[in-house]
């Protein structure tokens, strides 16, 4: 489930400008992560079928008891909204990978279930992603950078979303 943070009120005054370094900063990591993940997804399409999307939450499903969650579970896990994650669960429907069945807990809530069909997909597909993950990310870094890439992204999630902390 998603922590819920309270916006801040915006600040009165002048806005706190970024430096030239931090520009910097920003831009060259959100460029790089956009390019990245437009490579990755790329491949991942090209040589699978499978989007990087669609690869998402197969995986989330794949890593839960009894490989299903609640539709809502699952569109916040994957940051998603739930119109479109149910876009996309009626496409994994269709190929036979995700089925929908009603949560016998309260009737009411859906669940998305990771068919046998769905997991040799994603086992597929795995090595395709990881291999790409590999070559385009962690062999351009040192060590040192792998552990500060780490810190970096622990710290934003510390602050952006703790729910997700390992």
């Amino acid at each position: 489930m998603r922590a819920s943070v309270s916006p801040e009120p915006l600040p009165t005054g002048e806005p706190r400008w970024l430096d030239v370094d931090e520009q910097k900063a920003w831009r060259a990591w959100l460029y790089s992560a956009q390019l990245l993940q437009d490579r990755l997804d790329r491949e991942l399409t090209r040589r699978t079928g499978i989007s990087h999307a669609y690869y998402e939450i197969l995986v989330a499903l794949s890593e839960t008891p009894e490989r299903m969650m609640r539709m809502s579970e699952l569109a916040d896990r994957c940051l998603s909204s739930r119109s479109r994650l149910s876009h996309a669960v009626s496409r994994l429907e269709e190929r036979g990978w995700v089925r929908r069945q009603v949560c016998e807990e309260d009737g009411r809530g859906q669940l998305a279930v990771l068919t046998e069909e769905g997991f040799a997909a994603l086992e597929g597909a795995a090595p395709i992603h990881v291999e790409g993950v590999r070559r385009e990310l962690f062999d351009q870094l040192a060590p040192e950078q792998v552990a500060a890439m780490r810190d970096f992204g622990e710290t934003l999630l510390r602050h952006l979303d703790p729910s997700r902390m390992p």
